[in-house]
């Protein structure tokens, strides 16, 4: 895959989440086997979040809003690697395996992922100011309910879907206008997915893998 935009393997612009916002919790689905492919995704040589600076300094005034409503936030991925996103391609394009279709997308076929946006090939979590994430209900110790769960490849994980109960559909605006009101971006079909509107890298994908060793060289 060809990028006309710029890849760096700079990772002078980012930090570690857990280090910038302490008390974050960190579920990273692609360096585990639980995920849409069902293997460790390429690029991902640690469970951890990282983030631009400008994206961590946004969230952070989110999560210590939340804190205080009794949530806190919970991370599934952030900055992805360009080869992690080759991956994806090279899986949607020439891998026949479909061992997790009926936990990520059961009713659609494989090239339907792409066709329908849910997966892209170039991503904006590459430029590092794009965050999956969920909330976390610190009274009950289990993450609130969505309605859906985290890369559901559905119609029911479009943000606005009205398909669910009013009690899911109104935990996701009360992360969607939290995000919204800190500079973030949605998106139109997955209710996890925010993007820093003023992101400092619009037009550079990143490549070095997802790791605290990428942020000491």
């Amino acid at each position: 895959m060809q990028y006309k935009d710029r890849v760096l393997w700079d990772s002078s612009h980012f930090v570690m989440l857990a280090d910038y916002i302490p008390g974050i919790i960190q579920e990273i689905r692609y360096y585990s086997t639980y995920n849409f492919i069902g293997d460790r995704i390429d690029g991902y040589e640690e469970p951890c979040a990282l983030l631009t600076k400008d994206a961590a300094r946004a969230l952070k005034e989110v999560s210590s809003l939340l804190n205080v409503q009794g949530y806190r936030l919970k991370v599934f991925d952030a900055y992805r690697p360009a080869n992690a996103v080759r991956h994806f391609v090279l899986w949607g394009l020439e891998d026949n395996d479909l061992r997790m279709k009926e936990f990520f997308y059961p009713d659609l076929d494989k090239e339907e992922l792409f066709s329908r946006g849910y997966i892209a090939s170039k991503s904006g979590h590459s430029r590092g100011s794009t965050i999956d994430l969920t909330l976390f209900d610190m009274k009950t110790g289990k993450e609130v309910d969505m309605g859906s769960p985290f890369d559901l490849f559905s119609e029911r994980s479009h943000p606005d879907f009205r398909g669910i109960t009013e009690n899911q559909y109104e935990n996701r605006m009360i992360l969607r206008d939290m995000m919204v009101r800190h500079g973030f971006e949605p998106v139109d079909c997955e209710w996890w997915h925010f993007t820093l509107k003023n992101e400092p890298f619009p037009d550079t994908y990143f490549e070095f893998p997802v790791s605290q060793d990428s942020l000491r060289k």
